[in-house]
């Protein structure tokens, strides 16, 4: 018998009784923020007397950081700074969800809030029209931690049969993948598709063309809507880069990038001008492609399972196996975007954005003189 929870093993239709209740003129509102392990998920609901048309009429709000490892005891309140709002696809319409920002007591981003400075670097590169689109892989596992679907005492078929498979013995936990889907769609977040990925129960959403922060934003709340279908169907999923040990793949994120430049004729120079910059800053961005300065990606880019080599930096046409890929048809359309194979599953997306940015379109000298204003 798989490994679900208590919870999801209590009544639904006792539940939709409650929840086809009238609410009048109320609107629920649940605020999302990331907590202070820079992976970690939390949200909480009020209610409001009427329904937000817009960001601007959700009202700040506050929480205990010394529950989420963000404050002490004797300083604990921080701040929900609302930034973007979606349709909330679990209590329906017309409540909503609110990804938020978190502000310390005196109003200074707390140290795993990276939207508030990558949100400043968009607006300085904001001419580029930057976009991007990042490929979200997770594994499904038991609440006791196994590989979902897996065999309780051993391991399934090698790795083959399961990328974009079909069938109960090549795809595990799909209906956790089709209404993670509907739920996105119906939130409003921009998701653009999903399959299942090499390894047996795991799975890839991805989201995009984002431009700017809004990247961030729709992907952290993607996350939020995959943890919360789970929730209701017991099982977890995670995003650590390498969830299992041995000749199975692990888990990126991998991310996609484009300027107004790149997209149009000729555009591929500007394309390789950007892998020329990452290129010498190799080492900065894998400190920062996932939350532990890079240590949960040395357990992943090893050189095998479609990775490279964390110690080095490549780039190639159609090769998976490299740092940055460019794709077939963008080498030969000479247009269009790269990808940046490296950041982790668990990476935080402000991030992985805010660095490309940086490396790829703001003079060094320029960022020099902007971090001595402030």
């Amino acid at each position: 018998m798989q490994s679900v929870s208590s919870s999801s093993r209590l009544s639904k239709a006792v539940r939709q009784q409650y929840m086809s209740l009238s609410q009048g003129e109320k609107c629920q509102v649940t605020y999302i923020w990331v907590d202070g392990t820079g992976e970690g998920l939390r949200n909480k609901t009020r209610t409001l007397d009427a329904v937000p048309s817009s960001i601007e009429e959700v009202p700040e709000w506050n929480f205990d950081g010394s529950s989420t490892y963000q404050a002490e005891g004797s300083n604990s309140d921080m701040y929900l700074i609302p930034v973007r709002m979606f349709r909330d696809p679990f209590t329906l319409d017309p409540n909503k969800l609110v990804f938020c920002e978190v502000l310390k007591y005196n109003r200074l981003p707390a140290e795993t809030n990276h939207r508030h400075s990558c949100n400043k670097v968009m607006e300085q590169v904001k001419e580029h029209c930057l976009w991007f689109g990042m490929e979200q892989e997770y594994t499904l596992l038991g609440t006791d931690g196994h590989p979902f679907s897996w065999p309780p005492n051993g391991f399934p078929a090698p790795q083959g049969p399961y990328y974009c498979g079909v069938g109960a013995d090549h795809a595990y936990g799909r209906d956790i993948v089709e209404c993670h889907y509907k739920a996105c769609l119906y939130a409003g977040v921009k998701i653009y598709g999903t399959n299942a990925e090499v390894l047996p129960s795991q799975w890839e959403f991805q989201v995009g063309p984002c431009e700017g922060i809004e990247m961030g934003d729709h992907l952290w709340v993607a996350r939020f809507l995959l943890h919360r279908v789970c929730e209701d169907f017991g099982v977890v999923a995670t995003l650590d880069p390498k969830p299992i040990k041995g000749n199975w793949n692990g888990a990126g994120c991998h991310t996609n990038v484009s300027t107004k430049q790149m997209r149009e004729d000729g555009g591929l120079q500007y394309i390789e001008q950007a892998i020329e910059k990452l290129g010498k800053k190799h080492r900065h961005h894998i400190e920062v492609y996932d939350p532990h300065g890079g240590k949960d990606n040395m357990r992943r880019l090893t050189g095998l399972h479609e990775t490279s080599s964390i110690d080095d930096f490549s780039a190639g046409v159609a090769n998976r196996g490299a740092s940055i890929r460019i794709p077939r048809q963008v080498g030969k359309d000479k247009r269009g975007y790269f990808e940046d194979r490296r950041p982790a599953a668990n990476c935080d997306p402000y991030a992985v954005t805010m660095a490309i940015a940086q490396t790829c379109l703001l003079d060094p000298m320029v960022e020099e003189r902007a971090s001595r204003r402030c």
